[in-house]
């Protein structure tokens, strides 16, 4: 009615649908109606109430609490819920429940309530549980280490007179040569924009990388094994030991992993007093450890795509990357909580 008027005044049908709040052709249809029936015909399809919501609040929260569970729960294989399993599940289940307003619940019922009660049960975030009881004092520890660093790199003559260095350790396993079936096709300009890969690939097996960070110079120290046993740990020692001045101290920070603390371990340090200091990390708290920033991005930038023809091939190209890393090495700085710790 007051889009008919409107129209025989003159005013446009998009003005009028902008000024009572209706879309455009909810506008044109009404002025059509009321042309041709008339007003009355025009007004019959104004909203009205409809049919009673019959599904109450407990229904609701009876709904959610089952979204809040796992399939596994009801006997299921999947371990979380899309909306399709778990409205066949309230429909299955819902009248013996008590609940006979869900017993024909579909997708979108599903899919509105949960998102009026902010749950996502077909999704997964992830936390970080501190399973070390003592954790404070052991990331303290750390963060002293790294304070200290921070200070020797603020002071240029106490950094050049130190007779000292703290390395960051860490074994990277499981890395794999990953052989190609079908040769990769280069980019063609206005063409393929990207390279081509085949989707099968072969693999021919696996190799761990031991990797020591400087935290004074950005320098990466790297031993490449198929395993990283306590042998290959000393080997790595061995290596560092050769590497610094004799009347140096290394420092590793690294985590409690049994080679780093064996009998063998222990008993080639007893040969070695006063040079090394081990400092450890919290029991799951690797990412206080400062190599695993390398890590992540050798990960995203070297291996994610790399392809080999053996396992040599492999370890020969991870020796190149660190090699070239070291030509122009970037020194890590830790930043979180440092502005607490006095040294």
């Amino acid at each position: 009615m007051i889009g008919a008027s409107g129209s025989r005044e003159g005013e446009s049908k998009s003005s009028i649908a902008r000024r009572i709040g209706v879309s455009r052709p909810t506008v044109l249809l009404c002025i059509n109606k009321a042309l041709c029936g008339g007003i009355q015909v025009a007004i019959r399809d104004l909203k009205r109430p409809g049919r009673a919501n019959l599904m109450t609040a407990d229904d609701k929260v009876w709904l959610v609490s089952i979204a809040c569970s796992k399939p596994t729960d009801y006997d299921y294989a999947a371990e979380s819920w899309t909306r399709s399993q778990l409205s066949k599940h309230l429909r299955k289940t819902a009248e013996g429940a008590g609940h006979p307003s869900l017993r024909k619940a579909g997708k979108a019922t599903v899919q509105r309530i949960l998102k009026d009660h902010d749950v996502r049960p077909h999704k997964t975030s992830y936390y970080l549980e501190r399973r070390d009881p003592d954790f404070e004092e052991k990331m303290a520890q750390i963060l002293v280490v790294y304070k200290e660093i921070e200070v020797f790199r603020e002071n240029p003559a106490k950094d050049e007179n130190r007779r000292e260095t703290t390395i960051s350790y860490d074994e990277k396993p499981g890395i794999q040569a990953i052989a190609n079936i079908a040769a990769d096709l280069p980019p063609v300009p206005n063409h393929y924009s990207t390279w081509a890969r085949d989707y099968e690939y072969k693999r021919l097996g696996t190799v761990s990388l031991m990797a020591g960070l400087d935290l004074h110079d950005g320098h990466v120290h790297a031993l490449v094994r198929e395993r990283h046993r306590s042998k290959e740990f000393i080997e790595f020692l061995e290596e560092i030991d050769q590497r610094y001045p004799d009347d140096w101290k290394i420092r590793l920070v690294m985590d409690n992993h049994s080679a780093h603390v064996s009998k063998e371990t222990l008993k080639w340090l007893g040969g070695r007093q006063s040079r090394f200091e081990f400092v450890f990390t919290p029991k799951h708290a690797s990412w206080l450890n400062m190599v695993e920033i390398f890590f992540s991005k050798m990960a995203r930038s070297f291996l994610r795509s790399l392809r080999v023809k053996s396992k040599d091939e492999l370890i020969q190209r991870i020796y190149k990357y660190i090699q070239e890393i070291n030509e122009y090495p970037v020194i890590f700085r830790w930043k979180y909580k440092l502005d607490e710790v006095l040294v």
